[in-house]
């Protein structure tokens, strides 16, 4: 049996979330974001596991990265009390992926993944009319 080449992989995944991330909805670059983390996360606690501490730092460096983005759009103004919430839970988690870095520990990084999943199902779980509508209809 012949496996394909990792590189080969990793090209067809990115260049598939590209070419979905350009046709998405609004609420569905937001479901990739998510995605992102999660997989960023369980990456870098794969990597604490082998003692692989430059893949760690590199996985967790991107998963904040894409956490400053999320957090970034979140508009204060019209979410109100949700969205300060919200921005205040993806501060601490953060500052959770930090101390899993500085630590090589799992547990922050599965207190994440927790935390993130139940945003993301939360999320999953919008009701169709409220995900097409505009943003200031939506309150978001």
């Amino acid at each position: 049996m012949t496996y394909p080449n990792k590189r080969a992989l990793s090209s067809y995944g990115k260049v598939a979330a590209q070419s979905e991330g350009e046709y998405a909805s609004p609420h569905r670059l937001v479901q990739m974001l998510m995605e992102g983390v999660l997989d960023k996360v369980a990456t870098a606690k794969g990597c604490i596991q082998r003692q692989d501490l430059a893949g760690k730092s590199q996985q967790i460096t991107w998963a904040s990265s894409i956490l400053n983005g999320l957090r970034a759009s979140i508009d204060l103004e019209q979410g109100g009390e949700i969205a300060a919430n919200l921005d205040d839970l993806y501060s601490y988690m953060l500052q959770r992926l930090i101390d899993a870095n500085v630590e090589n520990a799992v547990e922050p990084l599965d207190e994440v993944a927790g935390l993130m999943g139940e945003i993301k199902s939360a999320w999953d779980a919008m009701p169709e009319h409220v995900r097409s509508a505009p943003a200031a209809e939506a309150g978001a």
